[in-house]
């Protein structure tokens, strides 16, 4: 059957600038970091995508190594992209980002030019597109100069195989640094993607200042912490949860303590922990928009409906950071 999207599409989701740029996100975004995989039914990606879309979620944030085996993640969304949202690509933000090991030999990993050029060409031909809306430096390069690597997005800019170029995980220095090689350039950095939760506040001690004054906007992924700020873990580690079977998350980082107590303020504004900690992280204007993963629809739409929370009081803001100082201050 065609898919056709949802002419209320626009009507559910706040679009916010993206620093001093011309170009509005979603609230909310889509990571496709885990469930997008070949370990995964194409059929529940595709089902999660649709959805997305009719919410007003336009974004699709993506990158070169993500799903299981790596790149599969990519292939999947370009084959439903052929199937569903061809006819609506310039309604569409596709991001993609090189950084990490995707192939063997030393020129599969990290920020050369010859890696990142590479990189971003294999994603374009594993989508099936001309071009990104946004390519990012996904990491740091602590040997390659940072204005090889600016230089590269650039390029990559120039050649018409992206829209604008982002980095991710950059510290606020060398953030700093890289915003000024590509205003040089002539290519203004568009965003920052950090982690980001009511646990992890690291982009608090000085970059969410510097994306100010360079005139970035943000992107936050993990706001909820690999799935600690969520309901999964209010009576302890179940079976099948990820902390039980991922390497990204491990049991001891459980505090059901803390979860239990950020649920109860949670309950009291009338909205799941997951949506409270979603909201949380899009209460300082600095943040342009918060990526989410899905496995289910109803995840989906549980986590999009954040949007709809009431704005946090200054009591509710105390209380959260009196609940949450001893694990923030680990992640600063």
């Amino acid at each position: 059957m065609t898919y056709l999207a949802d002419p209320g599409r626009y009507e559910r989701q706040p679009y916010n600038r993206s620093g001093r740029s011309g170009l509005r996100l979603p609230a909310v975004s889509l990571g496709l970091w885990h469930n997008f995989g070949d370990d995964r039914p194409l059929s529940n990606s595709r089902a999660i995508l649709r959805r997305a879309f009719d919410l007003g979620v336009t974004h699709f944030d993506l990158a070169n190594n993500y799903g299981v085996p790596y790149g599969s993640a990519e292939r999947n969304f370009g084959a439903i992209f052929r199937r569903d949202f061809r006819p609506y690509r310039d309604e569409l933000i596709i991001s993609t980002k090189a950084g990490y090991d995707m192939w063997p030999g030393p020129y599969g990993e990290w920020g050369s030019r010859k890696y990142l050029l590479a990189s971003l060409d294999q994603s374009l031909e594993r989508m099936g597109l001309e071009y990104v809306d946004i390519f990012y430096s996904h990491r740091p390069d602590p040997d390659t100069p940072l204005e090889e690597t600016m230089g590269a997005l650039d390029r990559a800019v120039r050649s018409g195989k992206a829209l604008y170029a982002g980095i991710s995980n950059y510290p606020a220095e060398r953030t700093a640094q890289a915003a000024r090689i590509m205003r040089e350039l002539g290519t203004p950095l568009l965003i920052h993607q950090p982690s980001y939760s009511m646990i992890n506040r690291w982009i608090e001690d000085g970059l969410l200042d510097v994306l100010e004054e360079a005139g970035m906007g943000c992107i936050v992924y993990s706001p909820l912490a690999q799935g600690l700020l969520t309901d999964r873990y209010l009576q302890g580690v179940p079976a099948d949860s990820r902390a039980a079977t991922s390497r990204f998350l491990s049991p001891d980082r459980i505090d059901a303590e803390l979860t239990r107590s950020l649920n109860e303020l949670a309950g009291e504004r009338g909205q799941t922990l997951a949506q409270m900690a979603l909201s949380w992280t899009l209460r300082d204007p600095r943040v342009t928009s918060v990526l989410i993963g899905a496995s289910s629809v109803r995840q989906l739409e549980d986590n999009v409906a954040c949007v709809e929370g009431p704005v946090f009081t200054e009591d509710e803001l105390k209380a959260i950071d009196a609940i949450t100082a001893p694990r923030a201050a680990e992640g600063r």
